[in-house]
């Protein structure tokens, strides 16, 4: 538990072998549980997150969410899907089951390993005090915390952000392409994330459906972590494709004023 609230985290992973396993494992005690969802990934993704969760179960023992017939399970929830669905639909699984569990807080950390885990406690924070519904992560504050970015990141990421702003009507936001996110239990129920974009659009969508109801939210500064990997973004297909949903979610926002 963290701030008396008892907290889930979901890890999607799509072709993340190699890192998952480490995300799972370095995660901070205090989450209660965890939702590793792989989105039909083609390489050893899913025997990774498998072999990770065995052992951190194995070592935790039962971990105690729900006070019902889910008392006694594990502390790694493992899924797989059937098929690639995408990066937004894998999160909705993870979330799911953590309304399923009753979880308080449910943050998303990617499987790809540019999410600190001793950073969470900072995205959690506004979220368990109740300040805001949603919080999430920006690297776009400071210089300091965007010089490991690449220029074509960073460019993607600054546009992305003021259509973002425009559609969402959060004017306050930065870098909308942040995955490392919590959202209040309450919130989810509120936003009806089922109906939401499957794909790398899902972020930029949560924020509009946030705002019909004007949910408060938070942007909390840290620092990109980056290695070897690469993105999974096309960036040609996918700045078009959320131009579009930004597009849409922009006449819906006015048309509900």
């Amino acid at each position: 538990m963290y701030d008396g609230q008892t907290i889930g985290v979901v890890v999607p992973a799509y072709n993340e072998a190699g890192q998952v396993g480490d995300v799972l494992e370095t995660m901070p005690t205090y989450v209660d549980r965890i939702y590793a969802v792989d989105d039909a990934s083609t390489d050893s993704t899913w025997e990774e997150v498998r072999e990770s969760a065995s052992r951190i179960n194995s070592e935790a023992g039962p971990s105690a969410v729900g006070g019902d017939e889910r008392e006694a399970a594990a502390r790694v929830v493992t899924v797989q899907h059937e098929r690639n669905r995408g990066a937004g639909a894998a999160v909705k699984t993870g979330y799911a089951c953590a309304l399923e569990d009753g979880i308080d807080v449910a943050a998303v950390m990617d499987g790809d390993g540019q999410m600190d885990p001793a950073h969470l406690d900072r995205i959690l924070a506004p979220v368990t005090s109740g300040d805001v519904t949603y919080s999430k992560g920006n690297r776009l504050s400071s210089r300091e915390d965007y010089a490991s970015m690449s220029n074509w990141r960073l460019f993607g990421n600054v546009s992305l952000t003021l259509l973002t702003r425009i559609a969402s009507g959060y004017w306050e936001l930065s870098d909308p392409q942040n995955g490392f996110t919590a959202i209040s239990n309450e919130g989810l129920r509120t936003i009806g994330f089922e109906r939401l974009y499957d794909r790398y659009g899902f972020l930029n969508h949560v924020l509009f459906a946030l705002n019909v109801n004007r949910e408060p939210i938070a942007d909390v500064s840290h620092p990109a972590v980056y290695a070897d990997e690469q993105s999974g973004i096309n960036y040609w297909t996918f700045i078009p494709r959320v131009s579009f949903l930004l597009g849409r979610n922009f006449v819906e926002r006015l048309t509900r004023s």
